[in-house]
């Protein structure tokens, strides 16, 4: 099988690799399509995000759907070759309080796609736990499949606000993350939904995708323009999802009293000065928010029910040899989202 392997910062190759065969636990996917990240563009330029570094050569990519080639003896029950499904890209230890909790996205153990050292799926096979995989309804694309992930980031984030019937959400940050939170909140019973970026283009986007307000942050300032849709009172929940100094630093003045702000994105600096006397004296709330856990069969009935639209903000797909181009274009600022077409 063709596998995408990063090299080194820079520079991937296609390389041949053996075809993998399932555990018992396990099915063989054959991998359709695979969404570009954000983190994979940051190991592409950087070779590392944070404590996590690109030591050897690594496959990247854990946006993904495909079909079942083969099924290991204990998931026959389950998956049947043929089946379009959707992979969720971390698999924790089961084992350690966090799992036992519920909590398994803090699992300190965790295997994650395209996090070093473990490899991804830009793959035309991947093996993987018949747990972690779910079953596409025929009226869900690979592509759609492929986008719960970013999704799911969505729902966890609303879910982390308890964003509910009524409320008013600002999102900071229009790109994949942010779109798609702004998608979950209005699923989740949003009211209002504003959103805020320094790129026109994205912007644009969010408003053609239903976002009741748009702010340009390079010409408005931020907490202000919140004020002034809210009649000074503020939204209930800001969702963070740019990593943008001063978006974070904002959230506290965009948000009303007693309001929760939920931070996603990672900023370049992992302190960031914050009015500790606002946050006491109008009782906030704020709350990281760490990837998802039972996030994916809310994502796939969303999707089956056309009440959220994924493929909506994807902007170009290519084929697997040209990798090394598609995350060029993906590092453009106007790119929302690329894609990789696995399959022959």
């Amino acid at each position: 099988m063709r596998v995408a392997v990063l090299e080194e910062p820079g520079s991937f190759v296609v390389e041949e690799r053996d075809k993998p065969a399932p555990d018992p636990d396990e099915v063989v996917v054959e991998i359709g399509e695979v969404g570009i990240c954000g983190s994979d563009v940051h190991y592409y330029e950087h070779g590392r995000i944070g404590d996590y570094v690109v030591e050897s050569p690594l496959v990247l990519g854990h946006e993904s759907a495909g079909e079942v080639a083969a099924i290991g003896e204990n998931a026959d029950d389950d998956f049947d070759v043929g089946d379009r499904v959707t992979l969720e890209p971390g698999v924790p230890c089961r084992r350690c309080p966090y799992c036992k909790r519920g909590e398994y996205n803090l699992c300190p153990d965790v295997t994650f796609m395209a996090t070093p050292p473990d490899d991804g799926a830009f793959a035309e096979f991947v093996a993987w736990p018949a747990d972690f995989t779910y079953r596409l309804p025929d009226s869900v694309s690979t592509r759609e499949g492929a986008l719960c992930e970013p999704l799911s980031v969505g729902i966890h984030a609303a879910r982390r606000g308890e964003v509910g019937v009524g409320d008013s959400v600002l999102v900071t940050g229009c790109g994949p993350i942010g779109l798609l939170a702004m998608e979950a909140a209005n699923a989740a019973g949003a009211a209002e939904v504003f959103v805020s970026d320094v790129v026109p283009e994205k912007l644009a986007l969010a408003e053609e995708r239903g976002a009741d307000a748009t702010i340009d942050v390079r010409e408005d300032d931020l907490g202000e323009s919140v004020s002034d849709l809210t009649d000074g009172e503020g939204v209930d929940v800001v969702i963070e999802a740019s990593g943008a100094d001063p978006a974070i630093r904002t959230t506290i003045d965009a948000v009303r009293r007693g309001g929760t702000v939920v931070l996603i994105g990672l900023a370049q600096d992992a302190e960031i000065p914050l009015d500790t006397s606002e946050i006491i004296d109008n009782e906030l709330d704020l709350r990281g928010s760490f990837r998802y856990r039972n996030t994916y069969p809310a994502a796939v009935q969303l999707l089956a029910d056309g009440a959220v639209d994924v493929a909506g903000i994807v902007d170009f797909e290519m084929e697997l040899p040209d990798v090394g181009e598609a995350f060029e274009r993906a590092k453009e600022s106007e790119t929302v989202k690329g894609m990789l077409s696995v399959s022959r």
